[in-house]
Order: structure tokens, then C-alpha cells, then sequence
């Protein structure tokens, strides 16, 4: 595995660390790789529930690295929508398509491709210091690793269009206030609360869990009939899950539940 990518396994739950601090962690191709192959793990892992994705040092993620493979040279401009196809956008396709939850702790500037995949996540919580950035127009592109889906679904389309076009940078608290994280934390809280989050979606029924998070995927796009049909198929395979057994005894039982491991 690439170094600019750190795994450590626990129990139930894998963390995946992004490892350029020098650099703010900023992404080049084999980073990216490395990060669809450790969260690919993951998900192959059938211990693994959850997953916590944050970066070393005092940056999340500050988008690509401005490399030779990005710019300009002698024979002519480089193609950036292939490097986006290939690499950054299958980061984001992995982090929805992955059948367990995620859940990225920014701890510190998520700018760019960082602050796409920081909404690609299921659940981002940040430092109070962290901030939030559409940088692609400071240098003459376009919002790419999901951004222009994500934000005017999160935040509305007249702050989608702001954020983009004027390339703001935008504080841990407005992200929260606006929608596009869950949650603020004081940095010192950071990673007992991340770490403490994670674990909770660990224990909880995994199954049901993956049912919800295609649930929510698809409700994007979906129009209501379709959806409810959705709620109606996967609500009959929870409640013929061993999970809703247990539960519904804990339940009665008045203890807190124990779900089986991943099916």
C-alpha cells in the first residue's frame, strides 16, 4: 500500500488516513488509487462496519497536486477530465457505493477534490478551525470529484453557484450551519467524537445500514413512487433480518441491542 495512505484496523471499523501533512495531504494519482484501494478493503473485510476517513497534520485534503502531470507541457495541455474520470470521481463512487457507512472527520482545510469527498461521505463532522473550499476557479476549471452534484443538493443553488464561482472559503460552522457537514466539534474533540461515531455505526445493524445508505443514494434522483416502492422492497428484507429479531427483543427487553456481523 502507498504511504501517502495510512490503514489502521481496528475490531470492528477501519480508519483510513490520508498521509502527505507536507502537502496538506493534497492528492496525486497514486494516492488516489491507494485511497479506492484501502476503502475497496474495507469493504472486502467482513469484520469492517464502518469506516473513518480524515487526513495527518493540519489539513484535510487540499484538492490535486499542481504536479508535472497536471500542468502544461510540451505536448500541449494535459487532459484533466480523464484524470477526473479515472481517479478522483471513482474515489466518490466508491465512497457512496460502499456497503458501509463513512464517516470523515475534516480536521483541517478540505478544499477542492477534499471538500468533495468530505460530502461524499455518510456523516462529516469537523474541527471548529477546519473550512471548506471550491478552489477550481482560482485557477480557471470547474468543480469536479462531486461538488457540482453535492452542493446545490446540500446547501441550495444560490450558495452552489457563490461558493463555486467566487471560490469562498467557508468556515467549519457555516458548512454546519448551511448543511453541507452534520456536525462542529473543537479540534481537540475531533477524534474521540469521529472515533466514537464510527464505533456507534459499527455496532449498529449492518444490514439495515446498507439498505439505508442505497436508500438515501438513490432519493437524489428518484421520484416518489419509485421510492416508496425502494422503502417497501428493502423494509421487507429488515424485517425478515436476525437484526430486527434482536432488536425488537432488546427492545422488550429494555437492554441495548447486539446485531450479528455483516451479512
Amino acid at each position: 500500500m502507498d504511504d501517502s495512505i495510512l490503514i489502521e484496523c481496528h475490531a470492528t471499523w477501519h480508519k483510513i488516513v490520508l498521509n502527505r501533512p507536507d502537502k496538506l495531504n493534497a492528492v496525486n494519482e497514486a494516492m488516489l488509487n491507494a485511497l479506492v484501494a484501502a476503502l475497496e478493503s474495507a469493504a472486502g473485510d467482513p469484520a469492517c462496519r464502518a469506516v473513518l476517513l480524515t487526513g495527518a497534520g493540519r489539513g484535510f485534503c487540499a484538492g490535486q497536486e499542481l504536479g508535472p502531470s497536471v500542468l502544461p507541457g510540451p505536448n500541449g495541455p494535459p487532459d484533466l477530465g480523464s484524470l477526473a474520470h479515472n481517479h478522483h470521481h471513482k474515489v466518490v463512487r466508491t465512497l457512496r457505493a460502499l456497503p458501509i457507512p463513512v464517516v470523515c472527520a475534516v480536521n483541517g482545510v478540505a478544499a477542492g477534490a477534499g471538500a468533495g469527498f468530505a460530502m461524499a461521505c455518510d456523516i462529516a463532522i469537523a474541527a471548529r478551525s477546519a473550512s471548506f473550499m471550491q478552489a477550481f476557479v482560482r485557477i480557471g476549471l470547474v468543480p469536479d470529484s462531486g461538488s457540482s452534484y453535492y452542493l446545490p443538493r446540500l446547501v441550495g443553488d444560490a450558495r452552489a453557484r457563490a461558493l463555486a464561482m467566487l471560490g469562498t472559503s467557508v468556515t467549519a460552522e457555516q458548512a454546519e450551519a448551511w448543511g453541507m457537514i452534520w456536525r462542529t466539534v473543537d479540534d481537540e474533540a475531533l477524534m474521540p467524537e469521529a472515533e466514537k461515531l464510527v464505533a456507534q455505526l459499527a455496532a449498529g445493524p449492518s444490514a439495515a445500514l446498507t439498505t439505508m445508505k442505497h436508500l438515501l443514494n438513490v432519493s437524489l434522483d428518484n421520484g416518489l413512487e419509485a421510492q416508496l416502492d425502494l422503502e417497501r422492497d428493502g423494509q421487507a428484507a429488515a424485517g425478515r433480518s436476525a437484526d430486527f429479531e434482536e432488536g425488537v427483543a432488546a427492545f422488550l427487553g429494555k437492554r441495548r441491542p447486539t446485531f450479528g456481523k455483516r451479512a
